[in-house]
């Protein structure tokens, strides 16, 4: 017994001995935050841990209010967002937070009109939608629009978020440029008194909405529209031109833009023939200061984030930083501890 003893003694303390594997040496991270980058941060992610075996990157898309919650209150190591904090927001944060631009993207009227194949839509036209004052598709207004569609005498069905969102940030920002009506009624934010329609949750649930509604609009960011093969609207931009979302339209919609130090910025009703009007960048929102080694994870993250992750930004329907931006970026990743 006593030889026995001594054996499983001797092969204990062997193992105790033996170098950790892998697994223990992992560093994962946890962010939570907007729907409108979910496609692009999930691609980053998989691929960044290839590249990296020891890093996990966990993220969960619960919408940019959600985002802003939980890293204001640190149960997350990022946050994410389309709609830059307020400086009453920040005011509330214990510690320097950091917005870092990742990539730009389009927000689309999407709808489900029957044998309507293609909509143009003016800023009359939308934010009347929007304010309950245009409530059905044959409206003079959306007839002068789409002067050669056969619009029908169908009530319109509206669709808008029901939780805190960035892309609805990006489209009440746009609309309150173009409508003082908006602006002075509900406004602009990632949560609104919303005049008129029916809330879905996050991106995935307004598409659900809009494909499963005949007759009704709604908005997401563009990807969405896309992989649930929803038709979107031409919106009129600042020049006078109706332009359908596409990359290059949310690039020149940046083309020119006055990059403030803090990234907090807005790119909506950008002037430009070539301009689409409801763009914007999207962030991640990182403390400057990290407890542990999270600080040089990220960095490492968003080292890579800006070089060899904006290569796949087109092929999900996003838009590369301009060069000028990321290397401003850049300097500001640096900072972080």
């Amino acid at each position: 017994m006593k030889r026995i003893h001594s054996l499983t003694m001797a092969l204990a303390l062997l193992a105790a001995c033996a170098p950790q594997s892998p697994a223990a040496d992992k560093t994962i991270l946890n962010g939570a935050g907007a729907t409108f980058p979910y496609p692009i941060y999930s691609r980053w992610f998989d691929d960044y841990n290839q590249l990296h075996p020891e890093v996990q990157i966990n993220y969960q898309s619960i919408g940019s209010g959600g985002g802003i919650s939980n890293i204001t209150s640190r149960t997350v190591d990022f946050g994410a967002t389309d709609g830059p904090m307020t400086d009453k927001q920040l005011f509330k944060v214990d510690g320097k937070l950091l917005h870092i631009p990742t990539v730009l993207g389009a927000v689309v009227p999407v709808y489900n009109l029957p044998g309507v194949p293609e909509l143009r839509l003016s800023p009359e036209t939308l934010s009347g939608i929007f304010l309950g004052t245009i409530r059905k598709w044959n409206d003079p207004l959306l007839k002068k629009d789409n002067p050669d569609a056969e619009l029908p005498s169908a009530p319109i069905t509206v669709v808008h978020r029901s939780d805190g969102s960035g892309t609805s940030y990006c489209f009440t920002d746009y609309l309150s440029k173009v409508s003082k009506a908006w602006e002075k009624k509900a406004g602009r934010g990632t949560s609104v008194e919303w005049p008129v329609g029916l809330g879905g949750k996050g991106n995935e649930g307004v598409s659900g909405l809009v494909k499963q509604s005949p007759n009704s609009i709604g908005y997401v960011e563009l990807i969405y529209a896309t992989q649930n093969k929803l038709s979107y609207a031409a919106v009129k931009n600042a020049a006078g031109s109706f332009l359908k979302a596409t990359i290059e339209g949310v690039t020149a919609a940046a083309a020119g833009v006055k990059m403030p130090a803090d990234f907090r910025v807005s790119i909506t009703n950008a002037a430009g023939e070539n301009a689409y009007p409801i763009s914007t960048f999207t962030w991640l929102l990182i403390y400057e200061k990290n407890d542990g080694g999270a600080g040089n994870t990220l960095r490492g993250f968003l080292d890579w984030m800006l070089t060899e992750g904006q290569k796949s930004a087109p092929e999900l329907g996003y838009a590369p930083l301009p060069k000028e931006v990321a290397a401003l970026v850049k300097k500001t990743v640096e900072r972080i501890k």
